[in-house]
């Protein structure tokens, strides 16, 4: 059975709230008393009745798996709890005092105080049980978010791969008629890079330093495509290689890069990726010196403008659905020449 203790320790010093705040409304109604006495009482039954009935309900194992006990042991606890919490707690304090409120009292008082007992009891049992409930809940709906997160980025990611396949095959078709010795090499270059993401890990998140590999192996794809039309550089500091990102977040950025920014240049030109970090974030960007575009233009229709074409607007969502709004794509380009993408995330240790 594992308790946790901090929040036994934060319910125990509610109850002891409770029981100071009885203790002076006894002491508003009763001034002949002495202050003490209704303190030393609402403490002896309020924290006994809270050692019974919130430890009482560790010892169902329905209590760990919905918050409160089901069944007979749910409806007992309280009524248990509250009868032995005033009779013990009553007990201890006629043994602080030294006198005995059995023998004391009249029929009378201690049917009235058993039941003013009781009636206070239930409220404060109720308010701890609402809580418990409220807590359990409220995690059963974050672990449903996060299960829920998890398999909408699964998703998104059985559907990006097949994209970039599928953009590759399309390469590969054009140039066998182009240059059968090349399509040959790409298609090695096809088969090594399916074999390393087969044999890679199917988790949704995976160190900088395999996102990199992953698009030197694609990137060594498009040069045989393009020859030295496509320069490109890798910039990954060694202190963000380990780092943890969603995994496939650069390739479609680089996928846009090279089908609407470099391979309709004559000349070609250079793809520039790298990482960075800015204090408590980390940028990842993808920039080129291929055909610029106006992402101002209300009729501009480029598949990597913002908003525009499939691989973009995955990366928005597994960046909403990992980070919410903290993860953010920015965009810059000008009417003539190079694009420049950069996502902005928390850098989480």
């Amino acid at each position: 059975m594992r308790i946790d203790w901090l929040a036994k320790l934060r319910s125990g010093l509610q109850t002891m709230a409770f029981c100071l705040a009885i203790a002076a409304l006894h002491y508003a109604f009763r001034p002949e008393q002495p202050y003490e006495i209704g303190l030393v009482y609402s403490l002896s039954i309020g924290l006994t009745t809270w050692l019974l009935i919130d430890f009482g309900a560790e010892l169902s194992p329905s209590a760990r798996a919905t918050g409160w006990p089901t069944g007979l042991w749910g409806m007992l606890l309280p009524v248990v709890g509250i009868a032995l919490g005033y009779v013990i707690g009553v007990t201890m304090a006629d043994t602080w005092f030294g006198w005995s409120s059995w023998a004391g009292a009249s029929r009378r008082q201690l049917i009235l105080s058993g039941l003013v007992s009781a009636i206070i009891g239930v409220i404060v049992t109720y308010y701890f049980y609402s809580r418990g409930r409220s807590a359990h809940l409220e995690q059963k709906v974050n672990e449903a978010t996060r299960l829920a997160t998890e398999a909408r980025l699964k998703l998104l990611e059985a559907q990006l791969e097949p994209h970039m396949l599928f953009n590759t095959l399309a390469n590969l078709r054009m140039l066998i008629g182009l240059d059968a010795t090349r399509a040959q090499d790409m298609l090695d270059h096809i088969i090594a890079y399916l074999r390393a993401t087969l044999s890679a890990s199917r988790a949704s998140t995976h160190p900088l330093q395999r996102e990199f590999d992953r698009l030197h192996d694609y990137l060594e794809l498009m040069t045989v495509r393009m020859g030295p039309r496509l320069r490109y550089t890798l910039d990954l500091p060694t202190d963000l290689a380990q780092h943890h990102v969603p995994t496939l977040l650069l390739q479609p950025l680089v996928e846009n890069s090279i089908q609407h920014g470099l391979e309709p240049k004559v000349e070609g030109g250079r793809l520039s990726i790298s990482a960075r970090r800015e204090g408590d974030t980390l940028v990842l960007e993808v920039a080129d010196t291929g055909m610029g575009f106006d992402p101002a233009d209300p009729a501009f229709t480029h598949p990597a403008a913002p908003d525009k074409g499939f691989g973009v607007q995955q990366i928005r969502e597994r960046l909403a659905a990992v980070y919410g709004s903290k993860g953010t794509i920015e965009f810059i380009a000008g009417h003539a020449v190079g694009t420049r993408v950069s996502i902005h995330f928390p850098f989480q240790t």
